[in-house]
This record gives C-alpha cells, structure tokens and sequence, in this order.
C-alpha cells in the first residue's frame, strides 16, 4: 500500500501559515495520515527547491514522496477538507 503524507510549508513571519496549521493538524488526524511541518529556512533551501515552493503556505500531498497535489494559500478548513479527500482518494488509487 503507498505511504501517503501530508506536507505544510510555511514561512517564518506568515499569518495564514500561523493560522493554517492547526487547521491541518486537525484533519490529518481525523484521516490517519502524517503531517510534516517543512519551515522555510536557508537550511531547509534544497527541500524547498526539490518540491517547487514558491509561495507560503503550501500543502502537499506525498505518496511515496512524490508529490500528488498541492494546494497554495490559505483554505477554510470545509474547502480544504474535501479537496484533501479527493485527493488522497486520487494518491491511493
């Protein structure tokens, strides 16, 4: 079975990363999948090249570590909560 798993990218000094987070905690709880919290930071300048960030906050969705999906900007958590189950839907087929 795949190893699916969620990754929030933020950024130090970003409101809606702050505000986002827990959002994300939340319903990654509720389906039973990891989340990775991924600060972006000179050290952490290679990790955020190879997965394309290019504005905070990012979600992403890994299977296997590649990346399924990916979700830019703040969501409501009703929004992000169907587009995370359409996509990890999508990412275990």
């Amino acid at each position: 079975m795949a190893n699916i798993e969620l990754m929030e990218v933020s950024g130090e000094s970003c409101a809606n990363c702050f505000s986002l987070l827990p959002i994300l905690h939340k319903l990654a709880a509720e389906r039973g999948i990891p989340l990775r919290h991924l600060e972006v930071t000179e050290e952490s300048a290679e990790e955020v090249k190879k997965y394309q960030i290019d504005r905070v906050p990012t979600v992403l969705i890994l299977k296997d570590g590649e990346v399924t999906a990916r979700c830019t900007g703040y969501q409501p958590e009703e929004i992000l909560s169907l587009w995370l189950d359409a996509k990890i839907s999508e990412a275990r087929l």
